[in-house]
């Protein structure tokens, strides 16, 4: 993301924060006038403490400098939880922007696969900072799809999420599941945002899918993490638990660790494909669900 996009975005990040607040709630009255929704920019400013001009210019999306302590005053102002108060900093003050990434050792492949396969009854695979899948253990495999056999690019878990249809027939709330995903997609990508793949791909994905252009223009953010419902298209219905771990040895990977709820007999099931014969794998591709 170029510096102007950058502050494009955090433009367009103040706009719908300010536009989700309540008038009332600050004394201001709501009349037959106020034609936009929310505080209008002069609102936010006062409850801010900060001139109408220079908020004006900063929704604007202009080259000015601004310090922590006004951030600080917007953020309040704006009652952004800590996730977006996060994205506000980034956007404006690039504080957590990675410049790079290690370089990895030769057993690289070697530690992150034994790693996964430590979990026998629980899926599991690793995402890069791109969210690009770059490992994962075999249950992982006959529960979400056999990962050898997508594309360079299904293998991103947002694209696959917004364009493969046999996620939405996975997934029991596709609708929630994709909307999370996409929020805390862009609550990690503005640590990278110079970096020119996120704009592209942001591009390519609007192309690709009406929801995700739709849905990323309301700039929800937030990290989320909960139960995950699916429709499994062998042993039917699974519950899961998503946990997200980080590595130290590996800063720029995140191991999406799924564990069995008691509904459904989640663990019998998933012990059940983890040691399913290829004859199951074939019935699982000639359904379809996978491809």
């Amino acid at each position: 993301m170029s510096t102007n996009n950058r502050r494009s975005e955090l433009g367009d990040f103040l706009r719908t924060r300010r536009e989700r607040l309540d008038p009332s709630e600050h004394g201001f009255t709501i009349g037959t006038r106020r034609r936009t929704s929310g505080l209008r920019r002069e609102e936010l400013a006062q409850v801010a403490g900060v001139s109408v001009s220079w908020y004006t210019w900063l929704e604007q999306g202009r080259d000015i400098n601004v310090s922590s302590q006004v951030l600080e005053s917007i953020a309040r102002a704006l009652r952004l939880d800590w996730v977006e108060r996060r994205h506000l900093f980034n956007l404006a003050l690039d504080t957590d922007t990675i410049q790079y990434l290690p370089q990895q050792s030769s057993d690289y492949n070697n530690v992150l696969q034994s790693v996964l396969d430590s979990w026998d009854t629980c899926p599991a695979y690793a995402v890069d900072y791109k969210w690009n899948i770059v490992g994962w253990n075999s249950l992982a495999s006959r529960v979400f799809g056999d990962y050898s056999k997508r594309s360079e690019r299904d293998l991103n878990l947002i694209w696959y999420v917004f364009t493969n249809h046999s996620q939405r027939m996975l997934l029991v709330n596709w609708e929630r599941e994709a909307k999370n995903g996409q929020a805390l997609f862009r609550a990690t990508s503005d640590q990278y945002a110079d970096n020119p793949w996120f704009s592209q791909f942001i591009h390519d994905l609007s192309e690709a899918s009406l929801e995700f252009r739709e849905w990323w223009a309301l700039h929800d953010i937030r990290i989320t993490h909960g139960n995950k419902e699916l429709n499994h298209p062998v042993v039917g219905s699974l519950s899961l638990r998503q946990t997200t771990l980080l590595i130290a040895e590996f800063p720029e990977l995140k191991i999406l660790l799924y564990t069995p709820l008691p509904q459904g007999n989640t663990l019998e099931k998933l012990r059940h494909l983890a040691s399913s014969t290829h004859a199951t794998e074939t019935k699982e591709l000639q359904l379809g669900i996978f491809r």
